[in-house]
């Protein structure tokens, strides 16, 4: 009987290891009471720091209104939502409260590495009224699958220069400069979609680092309204954005880039396209200091040569 009990031991112990190693270590959160918890953010101090094995904080379809911080010490932690449409995180935080500025406005900032996102919402529904970050990022290594970015100035902020993000299949909304930052990120099949008359990306690429922002046969979309929409314009002097294989809408301005109202920005912004499509479209009228890139060196932006051999991408 004892040996028996000592072998029942054993194997839940060995279980109990085993789920977490495949990542079946899963907190629920639901706001009608039916999770663990109600609030997201409830749950972190149930994950311990610096895990090897994965973590799942399963997010039933319901409305947070939490402002979250995902700290440095999380990794290998996944958010899954029940769905993308009705899981949604949101704030309302913009920069003119308080004096508050820029960069504290976030709804989820993400400062851990190794870190997924499935199948949810993130959302600053701030009136207009000045800069609110939907997502910031400062995590290396972060995957946004199936996911709605949702925002009017400054959507998301990239903000760990020498990080690498990947968002596949996302929905991602703004007004000015709505997709900004210093990190290199890989954007694979996503829809992009302005609702003003402005700019979509904002860089600021440091000189040093190869690849900024890379747009794959991403979709480009506006409001029935918007026909006057630029590609980009450099935060900062290198800024580095490429769109490659991409559907424009009829709202990209031939011109296609701006340079932010400095001439000197123009010798130095790494801005290209290869092979875009649609009526927004228009490599011949485009700025004379952007590139249309020959198919050998567009070949060249593949994920694993911007976000690096390892497979912490592939989810």
């Amino acid at each position: 009987m004892k040996k028996l009990f000592l072998l029942s031991l054993v194997a839940l112990l060995t279980s109990g290891l085993q789920a977490q190693q495949d990542g079946r270590d899963t907190i629920v959160i639901a706001r009608d009471g039916t999770g663990k918890y109600r609030n997201i953010a409830d749950a972190f101090d149930e994950v311990r720091a610096y895990m090897e094995y994965t973590r799942v904080i399963y997010i039933k379809n319901g409305t947070y209104k939490e402002k979250i911080v995902v700290p440095a010490w999380f990794k290998n932690v996944h958010f899954v939502g029940e769905s993308a449409e009705k899981t949604i995180i949101t704030y309302d935080d913009h920069a003119n409260i308080n004096k508050m500025g820029t960069f504290r406005t976030y709804t989820v900032k993400v400062d851990g590495n190794n870190i997924v996102f499935k199948n949810l919402t993130i959302e600053n529904n701030a009136p207009q009224m000045g800069q609110a970050v939907a997502l910031h990022t400062q995590g290396d290594k972060l995957v946004f699958v199936n996911c709605r970015i949702l925002g009017n100035q400054d959507t998301i902020f990239t903000g760990g220069e020498g990080t690498s993000l990947f968002f596949r299949n996302c929905y991602i909304d703004g007004t000015t400069d709505f997709i900004f930052g210093g990190a290199t990120a890989y954007f694979q099949d996503c829809t992009i979609h302005s609702k003003r008359n402005s700019y979509i990306t904002a860089a600021s690429t440091p000189k040093h680092i190869t690849y900024g922002y890379v747009f794959n046969n991403c979709t480009l979309t506006a409001n029935a309204d918007i026909d006057r929409v630029h590609l980009g314009r450099p935060w900062r002097p290198y800024a580095a954005t490429v769109f490659l294989n991409c559907q424009m809408g009829s709202h990209i301005l031939p011109i296609g880039w701006h340079n932010w109202g400095k001439p000197d920005n123009e010798k130095t912004a790494r801005y290209a396209e290869y092979n875009s499509i649609g009526e927004g479209a228009a490599p011949k009228a485009r700025v004379a200091w952007s590139k249309q890139l020959p198919k050998k060196e567009a070949d060249s932006y593949t994920i694993e040569n911007v976000l690096g051999n390892e497979d912490w991408w592939k989810q």
